[in-house]
């Protein structure tokens, strides 16, 4: 089992940045892949970025590639979105997710990650 808790949203204008935390319990926080979702009020859950264990490798969404990274610190069992040049469309609650594991063939997919946190609220005015 993970527990996992966001953190680090808020309300900003756009063009400016955010970065947004997630807090896993659990001593085996390496061994799972970790990813960033969104959803916006009437629209579905989208994926982010995500991120494999161990090795850094990173998949982004195009809408995030080039201002979004995602990052983790295994010794401190959390993973990071940092989020630079905000859009309106920004706007969403953000999620984290854990998975055993990713390949380039499912890590966009929502079922694949075993494990939701409750997410946290991105508003970005215009």
């Amino acid at each position: 089992q993970v527990q996992l808790v966001e953190s680090g949203g808020g309300l900003v204008q756009a063009g400016s940045s955010l970065r947004l935390s997630c807090a896993a319990s659990g001593r085996t926080f390496s061994s799972y892949a970790m990813g960033w979702f969104r959803q916006a009020p009437g629209k579905e859950r989208e994926f982010v970025a995500a991120i494999r264990g161990t090795g850094g490798i990173t998949y982004y969404a195009d809408s995030a590639k080039g201002r979004f990274t995602i990052s983790r610190d295994n010794a401190k069992n959390t993973v990071y979105l940092q989020m630079n040049s905000l859009k309106p469309e920004d706007t969403a609650v953000y999620y984290c997710a854990a998975a055993t594991t990713i390949y380039y063939t499912n890590y966009s997919k929502r079922g694949t990650y075993a494990y939701w946190g409750q997410g946290t609220q991105v508003t970005v005015s215009s």
